[in-house]
């Protein structure tokens, strides 16, 4: 091979990139479920995956992410999203589920990671009960590359539903439950109640 040759190939030679893919919409709308999907078709590629769930969310199972209709993943639990990064050098594709329980330190780790070279891969909420935007999504819908919005079906009329009903009292923000506490409704179904 010629040095001229040589030059081009080393120009035409990028390093790998990484990059984010954000999976939200409301509860039940089979988020964490399109996770498991993508996290096993890069296992299929011989990717090496890891996954992370925050600790606050046991409602299924404290060491794998499960969906509302029971299919799981093994998943390691981290309290606070700065304890992902030291977690991730042996892995290629990383799945964070549940990221509205994260703080907005989870915008520079999603970012770090990227940068790296890793496919990240976020699911979460992107509103809350009240319908408000549920950091840290909004900000990691700003950067990252590939966003995919997920509805459930409204169960007062059938309808697709971009909102999560809270049907109890609670008004803490962060309320961690399932169909005890939520349910999918549409923009017509969806009441707050002060």
């Amino acid at each position: 091979m010629t040095a001229e040759m040589n030059e081009h190939l080393q120009i035409r030679t990028y390093k790998k990139s990484g990059h984010i893919e954000v999976i939200c919409g409301s509860m039940f709308s089979g988020k964490t479920e399109e996770l498991i999907r993508r996290i096993r078709r890069a296992e299929i590629a011989k990717q090496r995956v890891k996954v992370f769930k925050p600790k606050i969310d046991n409602r299924y199972s404290d060491s794998s992410i499960v969906t509302h209709n029971e299919q799981s993943y093994p998943s390691e639990v981290v309290e606070k999203a700065s304890d992902i990064p030291d977690k991730c050098f042996d892995y290629e594709v990383i799945g964070i589920d549940e990221a509205q329980f994260f703080d907005n330190d989870l915008i520079e780790v999603c970012q770090m990671l990227a940068d790296s070279g890793k496919r990240v891969i976020v699911a979460g909420l992107d509103q809350d009960y009240r319908a408000k935007p549920f950091e840290p999504i909004p900000q990691l819908l700003a950067i990252a590359e590939y966003i995919t919005k997920i509805h459930a079906v409204c169960v007062v009329c059938g309808a697709p539903a971009n909102r999560t009903q809270r049907v109890t009292k609670e008004s803490d923000r962060v309320l961690v439950g399932g169909k005890d506490h939520y349910e999918a409704r549409c923009r017509l179904h969806h009441t707050v109640s002060e």
